[in-house]
């Protein structure tokens, strides 16, 4: 195996996770009764630029279809954080109705609506035909395509360069992150401004977030590494900013590199934080897969020890990560007997691998259950606040990463 981004040979594991089917591919009752893809699910690390990164089994294709059923605005947090940002960076950079802001991975416009509300032109860039035909429904222009170095020179040729390039948790889902950074450059105006928001590597070791590993996301970034990407692209980080969402993300902000606007004191701090973690050493990734299996054997304890008990926990959220978490497990509808997720796409529909059936959250009203498992930990407090009325019944919550923790 060669590195993604620097193409020197990559022999140190990360975190092996088995086999797993693809995070996002949910089930109809007929798939039941046909055979499943399932895929090595291996990260490695390559110890040149450090570029954590999945080993490639499954096509782009096979990941992000027609039927793709993530849908950034189910998450009502995740919206705020949007109108957040879209408010923040408009004054930030001055934006206008002779802007043009593109989002790649626009999903269901939950982001570029707040730019058409303000009256600055925007495109937005999306391949999967489910989430683009949302978004389309909002007023925005979507081009169904994947994007690359191809791609943004045709923007460019076009005329349509970007004043703001925004790629919200897009970086870690792209095959060939050279040809994607390179799109980025031909796409941006001189003087423009790409931001990209990604889950912070240095958080996922931190927090043993091994559940984030998942075929979709081919690479798990640190500050280091972008730069690393960066550069051979022609692109530099001007500023970043940590944030809350995913258990903890950077947000990059980047220019041309011969962009007369210095790089921030921000970028050099985070940058120093990163060497004094060990993120530059090979010893850091090599107790992983330990603490990753910990973390499993805890979860499979309690629900073994509640079912021994006559206790009943339901699951909330269909999210990627937790179908990462309970493939691994080996947890089945015996052990978790149905997970309740507010996406309309989602219910009726069961979860790749463990086949554990999807239900609205009206559900858990009607059946009570002792605990309420929250796979999706990053919005847990989100979750729980939705769900305070069950905890007058009885109901406990619980989350799993980066420990078992009840509520």
């Amino acid at each position: 195996m060669k590195c993604r981004h620097c193409s020197a040979p990559v022999q140190h594991s990360f975190v092996d996770l088995g086999f797993a089917p693809p995070s996002n591919a949910y089930l109809t009752a007929a798939d039941l009764r046909q055979p499943e893809k399932y895929f090595p699910l291996t990260a490695k690390v390559c110890d040149r630029c450090w570029l954590v990164q999945t080993e490639d089994y499954a096509q782009a294709s096979e990941l992000f279809g027609s039927e793709y059923a993530y849908f950034s605005s189910t998450s009502t947090s995740w919206l705020d954080h949007a109108a957040s940002y879209a408010r923040g960076i408009t004054a930030r950079l001055g934006l206008t109705s002779r802007s043009l802001v593109i989002e790649v991975a626009a999903n269901d416009g939950y982001l570029l609506k707040n730019f058409v509300a303000a009256g600055i032109p925007c495109l937005g860039i999306e391949p999967t035909a489910s989430t683009a035909m949302a978004a389309e429904k909002l007023g925005i222009s979507v081009l169904r395509e994947f994007f690359g170095e191809a791609l943004g020179q045709e923007l460019a040729q076009a005329g349509k360069l970007a004043d703001l390039i925004v790629g919200n948790n897009v970086l870690a889902h792209v095959p060939d992150i050279n040809d994607f950074t390179r799109g980025l450059r031909a796409a941006l105006r001189n003087g423009g401004t790409i931001t990209l928001e990604f889950p912070h590597l240095m958080r996922l070791l931190e927090q043993t977030q091994f559940d984030t590993v998942y075929h979709e996301h081919y690479s798990y970034l640190s500050l280091f590494t972008v730069g690393r990407v960066f550069a051979s692209a022609g692109l530099r980080a001007l500023d970043v900013e940590e944030l809350g969402t995913h258990g903890g993300s950077l947000r990059v902000y980047a220019c041309h590199a011969n962009d007369p606007r210095a790089s921030t004191e921000a970028v050099r701090a985070m940058l120093a934080r990163e060497m004094q973690c060990g993120m530059q050493e090979l010893a850091t990734y090599q107790g992983f897969q330990t603490r990753a299996d910990e973390v499993k054997n805890a979860l499979l304890a309690f629900l073994i020890e509640q079912k021994r008990a006559g206790k009943t926990v339901a699951g909330y959220g269909a999210a990627a990560k937790g179908n990462t978490l309970l493939n691994y497990a080996g947890v089945k509808p015996d052990l978790l007997p149905f997970v309740c997720d507010a996406a309309p796409a989602k219910q009726g529909k069961f979860l790749p691998g463990s086949h554990i059936p999807i239900l609205p959250p009206t559900a858990l009203a009607e059946r009570r259950p002792d605990y309420l498992l929250i796979l999706p930990w990053n919005i847990a407090a989100e979750v729980m606040q939705q769900n305070a009325r069950l905890a007058p019944q009885g109901t406990r919550f619980v989350t799993a990463v980066p420990r078992l923790e009840v509520v």
